[in-house]
């Protein structure tokens, strides 16, 4: 059962949603260390939310006037068409806003230029479509990454690379996470299948750079030749250190990666984004996991034994390890509906395979850092 009720203050109101069919099994209860946000204040929107109206697509909110991102070098073309004439040649890592969409190419334009790009190789930067999604990429501030329990020199507590900017389309700070167009269409409908049980998505990190990856390579490899328990923790068969963390590319370079975990929502209001009315979590507890996120050792594996990363379904046979908790498998669950592969030594790690192979002549490698957004607050298209 579904209960509805709004408060009104003062010139908008704030809705809010319960949904009574939510089992009342509570994960969070046998679990220690859990993170509690405390909700927000309520503060005034820009416009009455009952003015806008919730965007009906594959997406929370329309591509239009969202930031989009080349993930390699792109020809800007002056039409929707391979034999069109370049314009010029955007490198990788090049952001833009996106104005149209035209089967498979987006119109762009950013400070110097615009014109059409194919976006099949493009990367869309998540929270301006799926504005829902709690998003927390700690290694742009403090990484949480760590083996055997024991911090990586470096690497633990340091920012990583930048990544949170303002964000003129959601009129606040927030981070820069980036996937592949079509991956994103998958994180949407995970987010969904968690919205209907009371749940939602924490996104902790997309798209990572490709000096970030060597950087914790090096580290770790560094930490695990002076210490016996780091060393057994990622290197012991059949387990190796590869499936803790990419020595070479990572399918995080390649935007068809994602690293995540799960919330139980405790409140929520809806507010207005351009003209439309989007869903904002304001208060919510963090599910305990078998680890913390970013732990790289066997006691993050999700599978008894190593299950190839290149399948879509060999996943489905293999045994849960103990410590799959149910809080994890319920992670799992909604992103292998969406079409998501789970990593087998990394609880919170999902792989787009379909974009991945569909990219796979054209690959990124990961060598940009993103930093800037074009976004704008989305307005509803005249027919």
């Amino acid at each position: 059962m579904m209960l509805i009720f709004a408060i009104s203050i003062t010139t908008f109101t704030v809705i809010y949603i319960r949904d009574t069919s939510v089992p009342s099994t509570d994960l969070t209860e046998p679990y220690e260390n859990l993170t509690e946000i405390e909700p927000k204040e309520d503060e005034p929107y820009e416009n009455e939310p009952n003015k806008g109206e919730q965007y009906v697509g594959d997406l929370e909110l329309p591509v239009i006037g969202a930031t989009g991102y080349t993930s390699v070098a792109l020809d800007l073309k002056t039409s929707a068409n391979l034999d069109s004439e370049t314009i010029e040649i955007l490198e990788a890592g090049t952001a833009f806003e996106i104005l149209q969409e035209e089967g498979d190419w987006w119109f762009v334009q950013n400070s110097t230029s615009s014109g059409w790009l194919q976006h099949k190789y493009c990367l869309i930067n998540l929270p301006d479509v799926i504005p829902s999604i709690i998003y927390d990429n700690t290694n742009t501030y403090s990484s949480r990454f760590a083996s055997s329990g024991k911090p990586i020199p470096n690497i633990t507590g340091n920012a990583l690379y930048s990544g949170r900017t303002y964000n003129e389309r959601l009129g606040k700070e927030e981070y820069i996470m980036p996937v592949l167009y079509s991956t994103s269409k998958k994180i949407y409908l995970a987010q969904q299948y968690a919205l209907s049980d009371g749940n939602s998505l924490k996104v902790y990190e997309a798209y990572r750079p490709h000096i970030v990856q060597k950087n914790i390579v090096n580290a770790l490899t560094e930490l695990a030749n002076n210490d016996s328990e780091v060393m057994a923790g990622i290197n012991t068969p059949p387990w190796s250190m590869s499936w803790f963390i990419a020595t070479t590319l990572s399918n995080h370079q390649r935007g068809g990666a994602i690293d995540l975990s799960l919330v139980k929502i405790n409140s929520q209001r809806y507010i207005s984004i351009g003209d439309y009315t989007s869903l904002e979590i304001t208060s919510y507890t963090e599910y305990a996991m078998p680890t913390t996120i970013h732990e790289l050792s066997v006691s993050s594996a999700v599978f008894t034994v190593p299950i190839t990363s290149k399948s879509s379904t060999a996943w489905k046979d293999a045994t849960l390890a103990d410590s799959m908790n149910e809080a994890a498998i319920l992670l799992q669950t909604y992103c292998t509906n969406a079409g998501l592969t789970p990593l087998a030594s990394e609880w919170w790690h999902f792989n787009d395979l379909d974009a991945l192979n569909e990219t796979a002549d054209n690959m990124s490698l990961g060598n940009y850092i993103l930093t800037e957004t074009y976004s704008t607050k989305p307005t509803k298209q005249v027919e």
